[in-house]
């Protein structure tokens, strides 16, 4: 399986516009949360209504897995946590998202909402507990926030992961776990796109500006992720536990960005 990720992309319309046009030569598309901006001069309604167009037109053209960040929530539940109430919902426009996963050519992606306090993180140990007990060669989950204390969530001063996420890899042992969030993680010092956790893969898309999101792509049967950014590409050997980034010299083949 060949898939596409990216985060944060935070309303940015010609960064749609670019998933549209290569989201045909995936298996997949990921979208790993913030896919709206809560400082937007665009109400987020209107957001949401443009939101759900862009991701009814993607699922016509490949798979579609989003989870929500902290600027999708946009509803607040009787227990008082906020939630990405539009998010709850998107079966009728053939993606998958928050507390729901599929399985195809025997990877599963399980989506994951953003949990705004006890109540919904109950609910995030209830599918993980769930989603455990199903068959699959590889299991990735899609969960906005990097976790703590990792390349992947170092923003420059400290820390900004979720110390529950690395509870729970280090209890069920994912093979891939894509976040967003701490955007300049990828591009500044001791912070990276990548990082391991026990047998456990973690990423960071991180986020830029212009025309096209920094991406991460993967082919499960090369074993290959290859970061690409304005700032250049790394790729990694997956089969390696050992393996760090490589700085990338030529866009492998089997990519088509």
């Amino acid at each position: 399986m060949r898939f596409l990720v990216v985060a944060d992309i935070h309303y940015a319309l010609k960064q749609y516009d670019w998933l549209l046009d290569v989201a045909p030569h995936y298996d997949a598309v990921v979208i790993a949360g913030d896919l709206l901006e809560i400082s937007s001069m665009v109400d987020l309604r209107a957001q949401i209504v443009v939101l759900r167009t862009y991701l009814r037109r993607l699922a016509e053209k490949t798979r579609v897995i989003v989870c929500s960040g902290n600027h999708d929530l946009d509803a607040e539940q009787e227990h008082g946590e906020r939630v990405a109430d539009w998010m709850l919902n998107l079966s009728g426009l053939g993606v998958v998202s928050d507390g729901e996963s599929f399985t195809a050519s025997g990877v599963r992606f399980s989506s994951f909402p953003w949990w705004d306090g006890t109540e919904t993180r109950k609910q995030v140990q209830s599918q993980l507990e769930a989603d455990a007990a199903l068959a699959h060669d590889h299991w990735v989950w899609v969960y906005h926030a990097p976790p703590a204390d990792k390349r992947v969530s170092w923003g420059g001063q400290r820390h900004y992961g979720d110390p529950d996420l690395v509870a729970w890899i280090d209890r069920y042992q994912p093979d891939l776990v894509l976040s967003g969030h701490v955007h300049q993680s990828p591009f500044i010092p001791d912070g990276s796109w990548v990082d391991r956790i026990g047998k456990t893969w973690v990423f960071n898309t991180g986020q830029q500006p212009g025309e096209r999101p920094s991406v991460i792509v993967f082919d499960l049967e090369l074993d290959e992720a290859v970061w690409l950014s304005m700032v250049g590409g790394q790729k990694l050997a997956l089969g390696d536990p050992a393996a760090q980034p490589a700085a990338l010299t030529a866009l492998p083949e089997w990519i088509t960005i």
